[in-house]
C-alpha cells in the first residue's frame, strides 16, 4: 500500500449491514435505490471485512443499515468484532429488539445502543415514521437500561418534528439517555427527495436554538446533548468529518467502501468494493478516499480561507449536488460563488406531504 496523501489509520468504521428497514421515514439518508437482501455480503465476507478493518487500525465499528436487527448474524459479527478489541455500537429504530435478542448482543460483546426516535409522542413518531412504531422505542430504551448499556437517542430534526424539540428533550430524559443527538436533517437520499417538505422554518430553528442552550444548563452533567445546526442558513458550512478520508469508514450492505455514509451520491467518485480489494489498499491508495485529502483540490476561495482546517471547505457531498462539483467550495457558505443557489432554495415555498421511503426487500 503506498499513503501519497499522508493518510492515517482510520478511528471507526461503520458497517451497513442491510437497506432493509421496518420504517419508511421520509428523511432516510439511505440512496433512494436500496440494495436488496441478495446483494448483501455474507456472514464470512462481513468477519473478513471487520478483520481487515482492525488490521488498518479501526477502533469503533457502527452496526447500521438500514436496521441491523434484520440480520440473523448480527450477534456473530458483533462476537467478532469485540473479539478484535473495538468498541460496538448498534445503531437501531429499535423495532425488532426483544429482552432475549439484547442479552444475546450483549453476551456477544456490545457495548453501546443509539435509538433513533421520530417524535416526542406516539401521533407524530408513529406518522413520521411511516408505522406504529413509538412504543417500540420505549420499550427497546427500557430492555437497554435494565441490560446496563449506555443509550444515545438519535433525533433527526425537520419541520414536522422541529417544534417538539422542548418535549423531544423530555422524552429523551424519560427514556434514560445518557446522550441525545438533535440533528437536523441533512439533505441527502430520500431526505433530498422531500428538502422542501422536511425544510425548517426561520422560526422553528430560532425557537430551537433556545430550547437547546437552556437544556444544556439544565441538564449538565445528566445528560448530554449534542445540537447539529441547520447549515443551509448558516453564514459558513458543517465541516467535512474531520476532513475527507481522514478518520471514518463506511462500508455499504453490498461491499461498496465509502468516505461517508452520503459519498455514493457523487456519482463522478469512482467507488471501490471489498469483494474486490482490500479495505487497506482502498482506505491508503484508491482515487475516492484522496480525492479531497488536504487541500491541493480546493478552489482559491477555499485554499485562501483561514477556516480551511476548521470545515474543510464544507461538505463534499453536499457541494455536488447543488453544484454538480464535488470539489466547488460547498455552497452554504457566504464565501461561496454558489451560494446563490442556496438562497434561493430558502426561498421557495414549503411544499406538504412527505415520499415515504420505499421498502427493500
Amino acid at each position: 500500500m503506498t499513503n501519497p496523501k499522508g493518510a492515517v489509520p482510520p478511528l471507526s468504521l461503520t458497517a451497513e449491514l442491510t437497506h432493509r428497514c421496518p420504517l419508511h421515514c421520509g428523511y432516510c439518508s439511505n440512496p433512494i435505490e436500496l440494495l436488496t437482501r441478495d446483494q448483501e455480503l455474507d456472514t464470512a465476507t462481513w468477519r473478513e471485512v471487520l478483520t481487515q478493518a482492525h488490521d488498518i487500525g479501526v477502533l469503533q465499528v457502527h452496526f447500521s443499515g438500514g436496521e441491523p436487527l434484520g440480520r440473523k448474524d448480527l450477534a456473530e459479527l458483533i462476537e467478532h468484532t469485540a473479539g478484535l478489541g473495538a468498541y460496538v455500537n448498534l445503531v437501531t429504530s429499535g423495532l425488532g429488539l426483544t429482552e432475549a435478542r439484547l442479552q444475546s448482543l450483549v453476551d456477544a460483546g456490545l457495548n453501546h445502543v443509539q435509538l433513533s426516535v421520530q417524535g416526542a409522542d406516539a401521533a407524530i413518531g408513529d406518522r413520521i415514521a411511516g408505522t406504529r412504531a413509538h412504543h417500540h422505542k420505549i420499550i427497546a430504551a427500557d430492555l437497554v437500561r435494565r441490560a446496563g448499556l449506555p443509550l444515545s437517542v438519535n433525533v433527526v430534526l425537520h419541520r414536522e418534528n422541529h417544534h417538539q424539540v422542548a418535549a423531544l428533550i423530555d422524552f429523551a430524559e424519560e427514556l434514560g439517555a445518557d446522550r441525545l443527538e438533535l440533528a437536523n436533517t441533512q439533505y441527502y437520499g430520500w431526505a433530498l427527495r422531500n428538502r422542501s417538505q422536511l425544510m425548517p422554518t426561520a422560526d422553528q430553528l430560532a425557537a430551537a436554538e433556545l430550547i437547546v442552550q437552556d437544556a444544556l444548563v439544565r441538564l449538565k452533567g445528566k445528560m448530554q446533548i449534542v445540537y447539529v445546526i441547520a447549515d443551509y442558513p448558516e453564514k459558513f458550512p458543517k465541516p467535512c468529518t474531520y476532513g475527507w478520508g481522514a478518520r471514518q469508514i463506511t462500508v455499504a450492505p453490498d461491499g461498496t467502501v465509502m468516505p461517508c455514509p452520503a459519498a455514493s451520491a457523487i456519482s463522478t467518485l469512482q467507488l471501490e468494493n471489498v469483494r474486490e480489494r482490500s479495505l487497506g489498499e482502498i482506505w491508503y491508495d484508491s482515487s475516492s478516499f484522496n480525492a479531497y485529502r488536504g487541500d491541493d483540490w480546493m478552489s482559491d476561495t477555499c485554499r485562501s480561507c483561514d477556516r480551511r482546517e476548521l470545515d474543510f471547505g464544507g461538505c463534499r457531498c453536499q457541494a455536488f449536488l447543488l453544484t454538480g462539483d464535488a470539489a466547488a467550495t460547498d455552497p452554504v457558505c457566504h464565501k461561496s460563488p454558489d451560494r446563490g443557489v442556496v438562497d434561493l432554495i430558502l426561498a421557495e415555498p414549503r411544499r406538504t406531504g412527505l415520499v415515504m421511503r420505499s421498502p427493500s426487500r
